[in-house]
C-alpha cells in the first residue's frame, strides 16, 4: 500500500455503497458475496442471472481498474499452498457458522443497524488480526 490516496479509497468506497444499494433497491438482495456465489453454485433454484452477473462485475471490474489505471495488477506469491488451502477452509466455515461474509455483515448489515452483523463483523476483523500475527510472527519463524 505505498500507493495509498484518500480519493482512491472514497471513489472504491462509493462504489462499494452504491453497489450495494442498488442491489437491495433493485432486487432486494443482500450484497454478500458469499451468499451470491454460494446460490450460484449450489444454493436453492432461484435466478442465477443476477448472481452471475454481479460476480461477473466484480472481476471485470478489477480488470478495468487495472487496464485503465496503468498499474500493475498486485500479485502476491510465496504462500504456502496448505497455509491458503487451510486458510480458505476456515474462511468458508467462518462465514457458513456467521451466515454471511464481511460484505454482507460489514456493508450491509452495519448499514442497517444489526446487532449481528456488528458481532459478526468485529469477529472477523478479530480473527483477522490474529492471523496476520500468528502468520507475521508465528508460522514465519519457525
Amino acid at each position: 500500500m505505498t500507493h495509498f490516496t484518500p480519493f482512491s479509497a472514497l471513489l472504491g468506497g462509493l462504489l462499494i455503497g452504491i453497489s450495494a444499494s442498488l442491489l437491495l433497491w433493485l432486487n432486494g438482495r443482500i450484497a454478500g458475496i458469499s451468499g451470491i456465489f454460494y446460490g450460484l453454485l449450489i444454493g436453492p433454484g432461484g435466478d442465477p442471472v443476477w448472481r452471475f452477473l454481479f460476480l461477473a462485475g466484480l472481476v471485470v471490474g478489477t480488470g478495468g481498474y487495472v487496464a485503465f489505471s496503468g498499474a500493475p495488477a498486485p500479485v502476491r506469491q510465496g504462500f504456502p499452498i496448505p497455509l491458503l488451502l487451510v486458510a480458505g477452509l476456515l474462511t468458508g466455515f467462518g462465514t457458513a457458522l456467521a451466515n454471511g461474509c464481511t460484505s454482507g455483515h460489514g456493508v450491509c448489515g452495519l448499514a442497517r443497524l444489526s446487532l449481528r452483523s456488528l458481532v459478526a463483523t468485529a469477529t472477523f476483523l478479530g480473527m483477522g488480526l490474529l492471523s496476520t500475527f500468528v502468520v507475521r510472527h508465528v508460522v514465519e519463524g519457525v
